[in-house]
């Protein structure tokens, strides 16, 4: 049974890097074809797909975050990460890892996820 885990700060200022890791349990990361993923959920807001990272450690990043992503992991802790620079209090959302046996891009069907960590944005 594969179980993601997600870690990091709950509170980050504005301009700095938004930094989270999750780690996965039960499965590898580096499972041919598999893909995991960073998705996030503002208040009152849909799901926002922001990018994945395949087993072979290629990533994909939404284009209207990509600036500012960096999706990387270390194989050693079974662990993929993100970091999102120059966040501002919209980036303020409910930051979920998620993971599929297959290739996923966007909002599609995943077959494990995290439970999700609160991240606000604030001074």
């Amino acid at each position: 049974q594969v179980q993601l885990q997600e870690s990091g700060p709950g509170l980050v200022k504005p301009s700095q890097t938004l930094s989270l890791t999750c780690t996965v349990s039960g499965g590898s990361i580096t499972t041919t074809y598999s893909s995991w993923t960073w998705i996030r959920q503002p208040p009152g807001k849909g799901r926002e797909w922001i990018g994945v990272i395949a087993s072979d450690g290629s990533t994909i990043y939404s284009p209207s975050l990509q600036s500012r992503t960096f999706i990387s992991r270390d194989l050693s802790k079974n662990q993929f990460s993100l970091q999102l620079s120059s966040v501002t209090p919209e980036d303020t959302a409910v930051y979920y890892c998620a993971g599929a046996p297959r290739l996923r891009i966007g909002l599609q069907e995943y077959d494990y996820w995290g439970q999700g960590t609160q991240v606000t944005v604030s001074s």
